[in-house]
C-alpha cells in the first residue's frame, strides 16, 4: 500500500500532489463505510487519539470525533477553554501530561500560527493540525476540494473563487495551497481591506468586483466574515458588506450558467449568502459536511499506519 509522504498533517504546504491523490482514494473507501447501516470499521482499534482544542470548535471537532469513532479508535477529549491552561500551563505540559496516557495521535487546533509543527518537534505523537490561528486548516480544504472533485469530477483546470474575509482566514490559505497543487485557477475576491497585501504573490488572481468573480468560476467558496478575529472595523457595516460582497438568487440567476456554492460553515444566513441560495440545488454545503467526516477517517487511517508500536 502507498502512503503519504509525511508523518503528520501541519498543513497542506507540506504534502506533495500524490498525498491528495491517496488521500482522496482513502476518503472514496470511507464515503463507501459511512453510508452503511453499520457505519464502524475496527481498523484503528488500538489506536488512541486525544482531541485537544484551544479554541471554540463545534464542528471540526464533531467532525472529526465521528471520524475516529467510525474509526474505532479511542478517543479523549481535551477542551482547553475549560482546563489548566487558564491557570498558565504551557502548550507543551499540557500535552506531555497527555501523551503520559499514552496517546498515539493529537487533533489540535491552536490560535497560534504553527502550534502543530512546534507540537510535532516536542512529542512523540502524529499530529493533525485542526487549524492553527488565521494560518492553515488542512482538513477542511482536502474535504472543499474533494468535493469539487465530487460534483464536477475533476479540480484540474476549474476556476475556483474564495469569496470575503481572505485576511483572517485559515481556510483560504489552505485551499489556495491544495487547490494550485491540483492544477486549478484560483481567485480571491473581497473588499480591499480583507485581502492581503502579500496574497497575488501565491499565484492568484484578485477581484474586487463580485459579480466579474462570479461570471469567472466555476465555483465560489464563500467564508464567513471573522467578526471574532477583527480589532478594527473593515468595512462600514454587515448590510454594506452584503450588498456588496454577499450572493443572492437573484445574483447567480443573472450569470450566463450555473455555478457551485460551498461554505466551510458557520453560515452568516443574510451576510455572505442568502437562505435561498444556502438550501439550493446549486450548493453543496451539506455535501461538505458528510465528506469532511471520509476526509477526516482518510487522513486519520494513513497516518495511523505510520505508527509503530
Amino acid at each position: 500500500m502507498s502512503e503519504l509522504s509525511v508523518d503528520h498533517l501541519l498543513g497542506i504546504k507540506y504534502l506533495n500532489k500524490k498525498d491528495i491523490q491517496l488521500i482522496f482514494e482513502t476518503a472514496d473507501h470511507f464515503k463507501e463505510v459511512i453510508n452503511r447501516p453499520i457505519k464502524k470499521v475496527p481498523s484503528l482499534r488500538d489506536i488512541t487519539i486525544a482531541n485537544l482544542f484551544f479554541e471554540n470548535s463545534t464542528r471540526t471537532k464533531l467532525s472529526f470525533e465521528l471520524a475516529e469513532k467510525r474509526l474505532s479508535a479511542d478517543v479523549i477529549n481535551f477542551s482547553a477553554s475549560q482546563s489548566s491552561v487558564k491557570k498558565g500551563e504551557t502548550l507543551i505540559d499540557t500535552v506531555n501530561n497527555i501523551l503520559s496516557m499514552k496517546v498515539d495521535m493529537v487533533v489540535m487546533r491552536h490560535p497560534n500560527p504553527g502550534a502543530g509543527v512546534f507540537l510535532s518537534q516536542h512529542v512523540n505523537a502524529k499530529i493533525i493540525n485542526a487549524g492553527d490561528g488565521a494560518h492553515e486548516h488542512p482538513t477542511q480544504a482536502l474535504l472543499d476540494s474533494y468535493s469539487i472533485r465530487e460534483r464536477l469530477g475533476t479540480v484540474t483546470n476549474k476556476n475556483i473563487v474564495i469569496v470575503g474575509d481572505i485576511l483572517h482566514s485559515r481556510v483560504a490559505l489552505s485551499n489556495i495551497y491544495a487547490l494550485k497543487l491540483q492544477g486549478a485557477n484560483v481567485m480571491v475576491c473581497g473588499p480591499k481591506t480583507l485581502l492581503p497585501k502579500y496574497i497575488s504573490n501565491l499565484g492568484v488572481k484578485v477581484e474586487t468586483n463580485l459579480k466579474k468573480a462570479l461570471e469567472w468560476c466555476d465555483v465560489a467558496n464563500m467564508l464567513r466574515v471573522q467578526n471574532e478575529r477583527m480589532d478594527i472595523s473593515y468595512f462600514p457595516s454587515t448590510r454594506e458588506y452584503a450588498q456588496q460582497y454577499g450572493v443572492t438568487k437573484a445574483l447567480l440567476n443573472s450569470l450566463d450558467k450555473s455555478i457551485t456554492i460551498m461554505h466551510p460553515g458557520p453560515i452568516n444566513r443574510g451576510v455572505e449568502i442568502t437562505s435561498d441560495v444556502a438550501d439550493s440545488d446549486q450548493a453543496i454545503i451539506l455535501d461538505q459536511v458528510e465528506n469532511g467526516v471520509a476526509i477526516r477517517m482518510a487522513v486519520i487511517y494513513l497516518l495511523a499506519s505510520k505508527i509503530k508500536h
